[in-house]
């Protein structure tokens, strides 16, 4: 059973937000009003380059 955790940020963002997991060998990302929709698994190298990315807010767009 993968365990996810929400955003604290989404209260701020008006529950936009996402929910994380940490896989075995990933990083889960899901939107939090969609959990069903599925989820995007990233390795935790290319995790820490998207959320270094997000922070700076140069994420392509």
């Amino acid at each position: 059973m993968i365990t996810w955790r929400k955003s604290t940020h989404g209260d701020e963002a008006g529950g936009q937000c996402v929910e994380l997991a940490a896989l075995t060998r990933a990083v889960a990302i899901r939107d939090s009003k969609a959990p069903d929709a599925g989820h995007l698994a990233l390795a935790p190298d290319a995790f820490a380059d998207f959320l270094a990315h997000a922070k700076q807010d140069s994420l392509p767009r």
